[in-house]
């Protein structure tokens, strides 16, 4: 290494002076690199504090903060640690899945009505879930490469594979079971480490309360992925009868007055509470189970669908009529399959 590398550019003892004055340098803040190093010199709690502070700081004139992606992947990643699975996880309604013993040609059906491309695998319910099936383990059964050079095509499909059971195929992969508890960050180190990228969620009893894809990880840490194969955003309130709603829980009230009508009216509640979930703890002065019927609002009844010990998930919000006590005939239309089942019940 010579002495320019070490010390920059070597300068004459006597430069020459330049023709003509030198435009004045606009003052510049310091860089980040040197702006983090002095956060950290102050020796604070920790590194996430030392982090936070920096988020915190306002955009500096310079343009040497950090951009608005960046701040939001940081303090995703900082809040990762907080957030567990229940948080993300799809729901078990929300669940699509297919039985064992179907045939292949069933099981690619399942594949182009959904977009997915991993489908877990259960035995007689949901509660059963024995693995999954990736979609090129599937393509793979029906179709082999064709090493006639005279061919055009490279590959030919076996139509008798169609009607093969697919747990006599050994395409359905292990799954991973986790708890709704567990941290989203182990999580995914754990998908990283076993190569799985579905995890399905089990509850205290070890039946199925949901599932989540690296791509649910991704999405806490990097914001929502959209792709050619994802709906439209699904509204938080759907009707699914003549008088009968369902709803997420986090669906505002404003929301929910909107589709199910004016005569729904929180009154006084509405004061405490913005969303749907919150009207109904409120009203029941508890968390309800699931199953568990909810009144106090007048002219209306609410059923909750999905439910852990901290929060509602989603409700059925269903209308009393006072000139019949009959349950009410549903035409139910362009509906999801666990909507139809939810508005039958």
């Amino acid at each position: 290494m010579n002495d320019t590398d070490r010390k920059g550019p070597r300068v004459p003892d006597n430069p020459e002076p330049p023709s003509s004055p030198a435009p004045a340098e606009k003052a510049r803040g310091p860089s980040l690199i040197n702006r983090l190093k002095s956060i950290l010199a102050l020796r604070t709690m920790s590194l996430r504090d030392d982090l936070q502070v920096a988020l915190d700081e306002s955009v500096s004139a310079d343009g040497t903060d950090f951009t608005e992606s960046e701040r939001t992947i940081i303090q995703n990643v900082l809040k990762l640690s907080g957030v567990s699975i229940d948080d993300i996880m799809v729901e078990r309604s929300d669940i699509q899945a297919v039985e064992a013993d179907i045939n292949l040609g069933t099981l690619i059906a399942k594949f182009r009505q959904v977009g997915h491309s991993r489908l877990p695998v259960y035995e007689d319910e949901l509660d059963k879930i024995i693995g999954f099936i990736h979609i090129k383990d599937a393509m793979a059964k029906i179709t082999e490469a064709v090493t006639d050079p005279e061919k055009d095509v490279p590959v030919r499909l076996l139509s008798a594979a169609l009607k093969q059971k697919i747990n006599k195929l050994g395409i359905t992969r292990t799954a991973m079971f986790v708890p709704t508890f567990m941290p989203a960050g182990d999580l995914l180190q754990s998908m990283r480490a076993s190569r799985v990228h579905m995890a399905i969620v089990v509850d205290e009893y070890g039946g199925t309360d949901g599932l989540v894809t690296i791509e649910d990880l991704l999405e806490a840490i990097v914001g929502k992925i959209e792709d050619e194969h994802d709906e439209a955003v699904r509204a938080m309130v759907r009707k699914v009868g003549a008088d009968t709603y369902i709803a997420n829980a986090r669906a505002e009230l404003d929301e929910v007055r909107a589709v199910v009508g004016d005569d729904f009216d929180p009154g006084e509640h509405a004061e405490d509470v913005e969303t749907i979930g919150g009207l109904v703890f409120d009203l029941a002065g508890h968390v309800p189970r699931r199953g568990e019927k909810v009144t106090g609002l007048e002219g209306f009844e609410f059923e909750i669908l999905a439910a852990d010990g901290r929060r509602i998930k989603r409700l059925r919000i269903r209308r009393k009529r006072p000139d019949s006590d009959e349950p009410e005939i549903l035409a139910i239309t362009d509906q999801r399959p666990e909507d139809q089942k939810a508005a039958a019940e």
